[in-house]
This record gives structure tokens, C-alpha cells and sequence, in this order.
């Protein structure tokens, strides 16, 4: 499987096969009715001139199947940045071949590089296999914080109020 696997850093082209992917995610977690988004904002997220996200895509024989879509973000204890690993994902075909493990740990050698103190992300707490995985490649599972979350239309609210 490794000889024909390549994990490499998403190029403008990729974006319609990063967001069929982002699709497929969707579609394994039962939230296609979530995705509102398209491939032309994908990549001016990607690519614009404000570049907001980056993305390793895992091709296997030429194919597409397996993508992860990152950002940096901050600690103020550690006083360094962080990466945020929005969604990791891999065919279901393609599964428990190790392309998940190669897109993890390019990540990690991007935040080793970028002189990162945190890799973070978080996984749903039906999904057991992947949080068996994720432990397997030296994660903790944090119990005791929460997701904090404003949608689009409570932000319009929000930032409407007087302070």
C-alpha cells in the first residue's frame, strides 16, 4: 500500500476532490443536510489572499482518498502556536491501510517544523474506532472540557449587543 500512497500538500487544482471528500465526510458522519459550503470557497480558503486553512491530501494510485484540513491556532500558557486539525478523513475502502496514519504524522512533522507546542482536534463520541486510533497515536481524549460553539446566524446576534 505505501509504494503507492502519497500524502502531499494540497495544490489549487485539488480543490473540487478535497470538497468531494469533505462530502464523503459528511456523508460517513449522517451530516450531508450540514454541508452548505462549495469547492469555489473551498479554495479561496485555500489559496486566496487570505489563505485561512491548509490541506494534506492522501492519494493512493492517483486517487484521492484521503484528506486532512488544518489551521494554526494559539496557546497563551505555552506562549506558541498550535495546530488545529479541523477534519481527517479517508475513503472507507481505504481504510486501516495506514493512510490515516501517514496524514497524521506529516501533520506532526508540519508542527514539529513550525515549532508547534499543540496538535489538537476533536472526534465524535460515538465514533470508538477512531478515538481507538487516535490513542493508538499517542492522543489523549480530553473528559473534561467542552466544545463552545456560536453559528453563523448567533454570531449576527452577538455581535449586534451592547456591551
Amino acid at each position: 500500500m505505501t509504494n503507492n500512497l502519497i500524502v502531499r500538500c494540497a495544490e489549487p487544482d485539488d480543490s473540487k476532490a478535497l470538497f468531494e471528500l469533505i462530502q464523503g465526510l459528511a456523508e460517513y458522519e449522517k451530516l450531508s443536510h450540514a454541508v452548505t459550503g462549495n469547492a469555489l470557497a473551498l479554495h479561496e480558503h485555500l489559496f486566496g489572499s487570505k489563505r485561512y486553512i491548509e490541506a494534506l491530501l492522501a492519494e493512493y494510485s492517483g486517487k484521492a482518498v484521503g484528506f486532512a484540513l488544518f489551521f494554526h491556532n494559539y496557546s497563551t500558557f505555552l506562549t506558541k502556536p498550535g495546530i488545529y486539525l479541523e477534519d481527517l478523513f479517508v475513503l472507507p475502502e481505504y481504510r486501516r491501510q495506514g493512510i490515516g496514519k501517514a496524514l497524521l504524522i506529516k501533520l506532526a512533522q508540519i508542527a514539529v517544523e513550525r515549532e508547534c507546542g499543540r496538535l489538537e482536534w476533536t472526534v465524535l463520541d460515538w465514533n470508538e474506532s477512531a478515538q481507538a486510533f487516535y490513542r493508538s497515536m499517542g492522543a489523549s481524549i480530553l473528559d473534561d472540557w467542552r466544545i463552545c460553539r456560536v453559528t453563523e446566524e448567533a454570531i449576527g446576534q452577538l455581535a449586534a449587543k451592547e456591551s
